[in-house]
């Protein structure tokens, strides 16, 4: 087992010191990161918690898997492995917008705009 933990169901107003404070409780928190949508900046309501000891992070599993936090069921367990995105897929090719990217400065159905 590794010392990364996912922490889910996480309430929107939760920050990182909250569980900082919560997960010290466990033993030494080495990280926390409370992840947040790109646009917006609020929380997605998962973040990642490291512990300093593999034992520290089962005990952290433990003590708060099912506990409430801000009203919230907290899902703690073992952080999987990040996947390999692929940039396929979506609509069209990888130059983004729908189609075959010969219309990308606007205009309608391929004309030029000069």
């Amino acid at each position: 087992m590794q010392t990364k933990l996912y922490v889910g169901n996480l309430s929107y107003t939760t920050t990182e010191d909250d569980l900082r404070n919560l997960f010290s409780q466990a033993g030494t928190v080495t990280s926390v990161a409370l992840i947040k949508d790109r646009d917006t900046g609020r929380s997605k309501g998962f973040a990642f918690v490291e512990m300093s000891a593999q034992v520290e992070a089962e005990k952290a599993i433990q003590m708060f898997n099912g506990q409430n936090l801000d009203n919230r069921a907290l899902k703690v367990n073992a952080a999987r492995p990040k996947e390999e995105r692929s940039f396929g897929g979506g609509y069209g090719d990888r130059r983004g917008g729908y189609g075959s990217g010969s219309n990308r400065r606007g205009g309608q159905g391929g004309q030029r705009r000069y």
